[in-house]
């Protein structure tokens, strides 16, 4: 419930003939919506002539009217972005298109350079002039300082330089080019339908153009699409496979599918070995979810524990986003407006409220005490993930560590602060095991075992 930022989705669209590319762009960027709230733009290719729209909000508002338009169009691109501090601003909304010695070039970019502050200073300090802050304008300027002439040449030795996490859409002339990274830390699927080329950060984006076949890039996989067909090189990779454990846990759709797992099964059985943790320990009369975050986990802790599911929290949607509000006291109230609790559910019973992750407590706080003031005898929380511990420097904007509540107290302890009867989190090890894969996953902001070393102040994102 208290929301982490993350850095963005990406789609793009590469047709044998033309057709309304941008409106396809629309839907699959509004399926995209969840992973950024900020800014968002689509770049196509109309009549030999690039075209592009984008600006800060939403992908309704800011790209509503190509609904109403005609653009016939082969080739196109587009970006939903959520930025951290620093990072924001209409100058980094996406994608970013240039024109340069290895010709044009689109990108759109879902990720973090974790060694992005070292390379713009580096290149700065060799004359490069930026127009943002975000990290995704050094992959341009890589690019275009390359020696290679070939596509794959210049892409090889332009990422090269990379550290840390990118899925890449791209336009280079007449191509269509998704690129993932080599630890793939970030998903990236492709699908196939009517003849077109589709990517897309999840599968829930290419589901809005309709049912086709698809399949993940694999690590490091740089798929070209253009006249010619498709094919595909790869990225030396310079690290094992680490993929992000909470698009699972949290930033996933639902009704997509991350990392080659279905995001509901996944989350269904975090909520069953939090159940198991619990077994013959806990008397409980309810599981309630926190909308919307909880609400897949508390459907496997119930069905394992014998409870009834309910939902105990009606969620306004139309609230509005707390975590980007201000001031404390402003971000209380708006929690309040967002959630109320339903007396005919909670009053008089122990109640096992499940959410994804505790961040910093605030909310959670508010939440029990909602529950409460509904009439709860008890509240139980419990949390579909460990405790969360340390930053990310690979897409999510995580806050800093003495802003996380499980720096500064044991579970005990956030029982306590929170004004709940016990708190308990899912340890990492009855996570991966509930995947099924103890190896391949970034677990950093649990653990701080870093898979790239954090360079100085390098986290601007996407």
């Amino acid at each position: 419930m208290e929301s982490l930022g993350h850095h963005c989705g990406v789609a793009g669209v590469r047709a044998p003939e033309p057709r309304n590319v941008p409106e396809t762009l629309f839907y699959m960027l509004f399926s995209l919506q969840h992973r950024g709230q900020e800014s968002c733009g689509v770049s196509w290719e109309e009549g030999g002539a690039w075209n592009g729209r984008k600006d800060l909000g939403m992908v309704a508002p800011v790209l509503g009217s190509l609904l109403g338009e005609s653009h016939p169009s082969r080739l196109g691109i587009g970006h939903v972005r959520y930025s951290t501090a620093g990072g924001g601003g209409v100058q980094n909304a996406q994608p970013l298109v240039i024109e340069c010695n290895k010709g044009r070039v689109a990108l759109a970019h879902n990720g973090n350079i974790s060694n992005g502050a070292l390379l713009r200073r580096r290149l700065t300090g060799e004359g490069s002039i930026f127009q943002g802050s975000a990290d995704s304008e050094l992959i341009l300027h890589l690019i275009s300082r390359s020696r290679q002439e070939g596509r794959e040449g210049f892409l090889r030795e332009a990422l090269n330089t990379l550290e840390g996490a990118y899925s890449l859409a791209m336009m280079h002339e007449d191509a269509l080019v998704a690129i993932r990274d080599p630890s793939g830390f970030r998903p990236l699927y492709v699908g196939k339908k009517g003849g077109a080329t589709y990517v897309a950060s999840e599968t829930c984006a290419l589901h809005a153009v309709g049912p086709m076949p698809y399949r993940e890039l694999r690590p490091g996989e740089v798929l070209v699409a253009d006249s010619e067909g498709e094919r595909s090189f790869f990225l030396e990779p310079r690290l094992p496979p680490r993929r992000c454990i909470f698009e699972l846990i949290y930033f996933a759709r639902p009704d997509s599918e991350v990392f080659g797992q279905s995001v509901h099964a996944a989350r269904t059985r975090f909520g069953e070995a939090l159940a198991d943790q619990d077994s013959g320990r806990l008397a409980a009369d309810v599981v309630v979810p926190v909308p919307d975050s909880g609400n897949i986990a508390a459907i496997g802790y119930a069905r394992r524990a014998g409870l009834p599911f309910d939902f105990g929290l009606a969620r306004s949607h139309y609230a509005g986003r707390s975590f980007i509000l201000p001031t404390k006291g402003q971000r209380e109230l708006a929690a309040r407006l967002k959630l109320h609790a339903v007396p005919e559910v909670v009053a008089g019973k122990r109640v096992v409220m499940i959410d994804d992750s505790l961040v910093r407590g605030t909310t959670s706080r508010i939440i029990v005490n909602l529950l409460r003031e509904a009439g709860a005898k008890e509240v139980h929380l419990r949390l579909a993930a460990p405790e969360l511990k340390w930053p990310c420097y690979y897409g999510i904007d995580i806050p800093d560590r003495d802003q996380l509540i499980s720096n500064r107290l044991d579970p005990e302890g956030i029982a306590r602060e929170v004004g709940a009867d016990s708190a308990r989190f899912l340890p990492q090890d009855r996570l991966l095991a509930a995947l099924g894969d103890r190896d391949g996953y970034c677990c950093a902001c649990f653990d701080g075992r870093h898979p790239f070393p954090p360079a100085a102040g390098g986290k601007e994102g996407a």
